[in-house]
This record gives C-alpha cells, sequence and structure tokens, in this order.
C-alpha cells in the first residue's frame, strides 16, 4: 500500500475520531448541564415569597395660579407627546337642588353638545381633526371637563376646551334629545334586575328625599321637567373660576404651558357661593328585607348593607384591607364562598362607596333564582365571619394585594390625572399617595377587628333582593332576617 493509499484510507477513520470525542463532550456536558440544573430547579411545591411591596414615587406636582385665581395644578411627563388637561369643578350631583335631582349631570352631559359658535357636530369634528378626545362628566362629589391631545395640537385645541367650559349654549334641540337618551335608559333599566337593584338598595339605605337615594341622572320626573334655564343656572353658579382646578398630565413645561391656560382661561370671572354638604344620612334602624318583584327573573340580584363611611374617614386603611379579605378581591370570602365553594354566582363582592358624605357599604351578588336562600345564608355568613380576628396569613395578603395592585392606579396620564381630582376633591395631602403603602402595611389585624364590628352589623342590614316574588319569596322569609316588605319596580326606580 503507497502512502498515499494509506493517507486516503485513514481519513475516514481519521474523520470519525474527533466526532466521537464531540459526541463524548455533549454528553458529559449534558449530565454537567442537568446537574447544575436539579441543583438549582425551582421549587414549585410552594408559591415564592414575596418580597416588600415597593414604595411609589410619584413626580413632584407643580402648583401656580391663574390671574383670576383658577388654580393650576401639573405633573410633567415625557415619555409620549401627549398631554392631558382636566378642568374640575368642585360641584356635582351631591350639588343639586331639593327636587332638581339630576340637574349636575344633565349640565355636564350638554357642555359638549354646542359651545361657542359651533354647534355640537362642528365640535365633535374640530376635536377630531385633532386627534384629540374631550370628555365631560359628573360624579356626585364634581364634575369635570377632560381633554387629551397631541402636544403639537394643544394650541388648537385649549379653544375648544376653553369654549366647552366657559362658553355652552345647551341647545333646546341637544337637551330634548338626551332628556330621551336618559328617559329610554330609565325604562329599559327597570327589564333589568341587575340595573334596579343598585336603585333599590339606595332608596331603601338613604330614602327617597336624600340626595343619595336617588341616582345621579335623576329620576323620570325630574329629568321631563328641566329647562334649558335650569342648566344655565346651575353652571353660571358652580362653574366657577375660584371653585375650579386645572389638572395637566403630560410632555409640557409648566413656564410654558401657563401663558396658554391664561389666554384661554385666564377671562373667566365670577364668584362662587360656599358648597353645601350632604347632609349624613340617619342610619338604618334595623333588620329588614326588601323584595323588588320581577316576575320570570333568571337570577336574583342582592344587595345588603347600610350606611357606611364618607372618604375623610380616618378608618380608611383599615377598611381598604378589611375590604379586600371580606369581598373587594377575586379571593376574598365572599367570591371563593358564593362563586367557587357554591356555585350560586358567578361573582360576589363588598365595597365601601366613599363621598364627601358617607356612602353605602354594601355587599352584592347575582345567583340563581333558585338558591337565592341559600345564597343569603352564605351572605351572612361571611358577615358574621369577619367579624372575628383575620388569621396573620389573610392580613398580609391582604395587605399585599392591595399593595403591590396600587401602582396599575398610576400607569396613563389620564390614570394620574383622576388621582390628583382625587387628591383636590378629597383634601388629600401632596404625600398621601406616596405614602399610601406605608399606611397599607402598618394596619393590624385588632384594627381590622375593630373596624369590622363598627362598620360591619349584620343584624342591622338592609337586604334588598330583586326577583322573581313567587319563587323567591317563602324561602326568604324562612331566614329570619327581618321584616319583609315588596316594593315595586317602579318605587325602586323612582318617579
Amino acid at each position: 500500500m503507497t502512502a498515499t493509499q494509506r493517507t486516503k484510507t485513514d481519513q475516514p477513520q481519521r474523520a470519525q475520531r474527533p466526532l466521537r470525542f464531540v459526541v463524548a463532550a455533549l454528553a458529559a456536558s449534558s449530565c454537567l448541564t442537568a446537574a447544575v440544573m436539579a441543583q438549582s430547579a425551582p421549587d414549585r411545591s410552594k408559591p415564592p415569597a414575596l418580597g416588600a411591596p415597593p414604595r411609589l414615587n410619584l413626580p413632584e406636582i407643580q402648583k401656580r395660579t391663574l390671574s383670576n385665581g383658577l388654580a393650576v395644578w401639573l405633573v410633567e411627563s415625557h415619555e409620549v407627546p401627549l398631554v392631558q388637561i382636566n378642568l374640575l369643578v368642585k360641584a356635582g350631583a351631591g350639588d343639586d337642588p331639593a327636587g332638581k335631582f339630576g340637574v349636575a349631570s344633565l349640565t355636564a352631559a350638554m357642555l359638549d353638545e354646542g359651545a361657542g359658535s359651533r354647534n355640537a357636530l362642528e365640535l365633535a369634528d374640530a376635536i377630531d381633526f385633532l386627534g384629540a378626545s374631550l370628555a365631560t362628566t359628573a360624579s356626585f362629589d364634581a364634575s369635570a371637563v377632560r381633554l387629551n391631545v397631541p402636544v403639537a395640537r394643544l394650541k388648537d385645541a385649549l379653544p375648544l376646551m376653553a369654549d366647552v367650559v366657559l362658553r355652552p349654549s345647551f341647545p333646546d334641540a341637544e337637551l330634548n334629545r338626551l332628556r330621551q337618551e336618559r328617559l329610554t335608559a330609565l325604562l329599559q333599566a327597570k327589564d333589568d334586575p341587575a340595573s334596579v337593584a343598585p336603585m333599590a338598595f339606595a332608596r331603601t339605605v338613604f330614602g327617597a328625599t336624600h340626595r343619595y337615594g336617588t341616582g345621579a341622572a335623576g329620576t323620570e320626573a325630574t329629568l321631563k321637567g328641566f329647562t334649558v334655564p335650569d342648566l344655565k343656572s346651575f353652571h353660571a353658579s358652580m362653574y366657577q373660576p375660584g371653585n375650579a382646578v386645572l389638572v395637566v398630565v403630560g410632555d409640557v413645561k409648566l413656564d410654558a404651558i401657563v401663558p396658554q391656560l391664561e389666554t384661554n382661561f385666564g377671562s373667566w370671572k365670577g364668584t362662587s357661593s360656599p358648597r353645601k354638604p350632604v347632609p349624613q344620612a340617619a342610619q338604618v334602624p334595623q333588620g329588614q328585607i326588601t323584595i323588588v318583584d320581577m316576575p320570570g327573573a333568571a337570577q336574583s340580584q342582592i344587595r345588603i348593607g347600610w350606611v357606611g363611611v364618607p372618604r375623610s374617614t380616618p378608618d380608611y386603611f383599615t377598611i381598604e384591607v378589611l375590604n379586600t379579605i371580606l369581598g373587594g378581591s377575586f379571593t376574598s370570602r365572599l367570591n371563593q364562598n358564593l362563586r367557587e365553594e357554591h356555585q350560586y354566582a358567578y361573582g360576589a363582592s363588598s365595597r365601601f362607596d366613599m363621598r364627601l358624605s358617607a356612602g353605602a357599604f354594601q355587599a352584592a351578588a347575582g345567583v340563581q333564582t333558585d338558591k337565592t336562600a341559600e345564597a343569603l345564608r352564605e351572605f351572612f355568613k361571611e358577615l358574621n365571619g369577619i367579624l372575628k380576628p383575620v388569621p396573620a396569613e389573610e392580613l398580609t395578603k391582604a395587605k399585599n394585594y392591595a399593595a403591590l395592585s396600587f401602582p396599575s392606579e398610576f400607569e396613563t396620564s389620564g390614570d394620574l390625572s383622576a388621582k390628583m381630582e382625587e387628591m383636590i376633591v378629597y383634601g388629600l395631602s401632596d404625600r398621601y399617595f406616596g405614602e399610601y403603602v406605608d399606611n397599607l402595611q402598618k394596619v393590624s389585624a385588632a384594627a381590622v377587628q375593630k373596624v369590622a364590628t363598627t362598620y360591619i352589623q349584620p343584624q342591622r342590614f338592609a337586604v334588598v333582593v330583586v326577583g322573581d316574588r313567587k319563587v323567591i319569596e317563602a324561602g326568604v322569609r324562612a331566614l329570619n332576617l327581618g321584616p319583609v316588605r315588596v316594593m315595586s319596580v317602579d318605587e325602586a326606580v323612582g318617579q
């Protein structure tokens, strides 16, 4: 065999030798990797331990005042070239005069139905052309006009917003259209137990004469009676610069935007009268049950509660933790019981509706009609159970849930501006939200129990059940939760 022949014959063997080495090396490497992974594999037998909730660091609120006394609150946010501007008026449905419930809501709804020299369609077209959005709204505690616009179009958008705030035209045709829409909505609500239940509950807890006993939009009678002069009168008396704040969040500097705000809002003149607080409602005197008869209803809508607390309560943070445990989260006691354990409801919850004056505490669910009595029994089981000491693990879980979800309420410029509105309406300090998580973490089990026994007294709660009376009444009466009365849908909705 020649040398050349030997070389050619040996080549396959020489080529195979490194391949065997590579395979062996890979096998060894795989074994080593497997051993390392086995040593560092996560323990999936239990959830990882939570660390301390991070502190929420909010940007500084810069404040100025225009020449007419209109306050300006600004937070710079330069991530995207947008700006959110809210004109907050410290007047809402809680300021409706007696006999005119719904005037604040309708006034706010009419602001963008024609303003300045433009009618409703022209105004909407002008706003859309700028790539902006403009909304008007009223709650029980405040009213607002909110503009979101690209910074490049801010100069063109501010005059439109100023027209809406200062120069609404309140045309008769648009008033009649909105009136008819709201009357139609009330008529449709009478066929929907989920819509009737909150109205019936408010009427039961607060009564027909208290402002919180009627929805913000008013009743059929008040809606039919409103005139353009009614809306103009409310606007003239309540929409005043001394009663308002401009909230600005976005890609702007204070010194650059204040002159634009002065140009558009500085000429706004007027004096505001002292605000009359909504009277504290009388507490529900004793346990009582109200059945609102809706024959053929597929579900029974349940509401349980009484007059709660105002937003100014010193127990705010303890109540937040308490309600998270009771019915304020998916894993709350009420939801786990009625949804997960018994399958009576798609969801069950509880909440404290905190306003300038005390709103309602309520526990709520829509349940199977044939399980109405059983669901009520489980509601009261949990309402009585929350009066007992809360286990340490459950307390920690609730505090972490509230603390870790809190930063999500500040994700957008609209979110941040809404929180600034909350500070203004309820007189919260500039440090309030920065200290929020710390205050939640300070809540103790003893404090939760004390607050529970103060604000959760099941034996005195009003119970409202909207459903098919002939199917549910016997079972509800058998629970002996209190005297039973029957309310018509018209009584519940208000005439």
